[in-house]
């Protein structure tokens, strides 16, 4: 009687065992089925605002389905990394190559070259105000001012202010980049400025009241000075 006990509660134990077995392999198929069915793509971290330019930090690699995965879906960090936002991009989103643009694409654009709390305003220049027409974007410039004397008074009298001092051009003419060997040359008789709202105003109303001069400043950093910025403050 104890052995047939037994018998039958070591079939009953080896039932069990077989069903958890098969049970486990069925759940570990269905997983290695998902994972082997999603691809990983990169997403929005956070909400993107047009225009904005993407850092690594605002972005997440996830894994979604493959048959769901956007022709255009972007893949890699490197993909994003500096370049601009062309739409809104929502929090989760998955990040599209076509809603990307690039630094050379921004320039394009006067408006997108901007930094945030300043203005571009244009003035009009002949060949020697703007310094032989040798001035390019992103070079920076001192405006001077030729006030001229009331009407009536001698020429002699004309007064000579620095208006704003460097300026950050951003553009010569329509041009918005600078210049390569291989570039046509075109005469340009305007430069635009990227200026404060309130120097903006002041230029403006200068050139109403006389002339402007542009002064060009250097590009070229001295090692000394390069050096004294590199090292720490003390």
């Amino acid at each position: 009687m104890k052995s047939k006990l037994l018998l039958i509660l070591a079939v009953i134990m080896g039932l069990v065992t077989t069903a958890l077995f098969f049970n486990y392999m069925k759940a570990y198929d269905l997983s290695i089925l998902a994972n082997a069915n999603m691809t990983e793509v990169v997403a929005a971290r956070q909400d993107i605002k047009k225009n904005q330019e993407i850092s690594q930090d605002m972005v997440v690699r996830v894994q979604v389905p493959s048959a769901g995965v956007h022709p255009q879906a972007v893949r890699d960090f490197a993909e994003v990394e500096g370049l601009y936002a062309l739409a809104e991009i929502a929090k989760d989103e998955t990040i599209l190559t076509h809603r990307l643009g690039s630094e050379k694409e921004e320039n394009l654009f006067v408006s997108r070259k901007i930094r945030h709390g300043y203005r571009a305003v244009s003035v009009g220049l002949n060949f020697v105000q703007s310094v032989s027409n040798l001035i390019e974007p992103e070079d920076l410039v001192d405006v001077i001012f030729n006030e001229l004397p009331p009407e009536g008074l001698s020429a002699l009298q004309i007064n000579t202010y620095l208006l704003i001092p460097k300026a950050r051009v951003l553009a010569v003419g329509r041009r918005m980049q600078t210049a390569t060997p291989e570039s046509e040359y075109v005469e340009y008789t305007s430069v635009t400025l990227e200026l404060k709202p309130e120097d903006a105003i002041k230029l403006i109303n200068a050139s109403e009241k006389g002339s402007l001069q542009l002064i060009l400043h250097t590009r070229v950093i001295p090692a000394k000075e390069a050096s004294d910025n590199a090292s720490p403050s003390s």
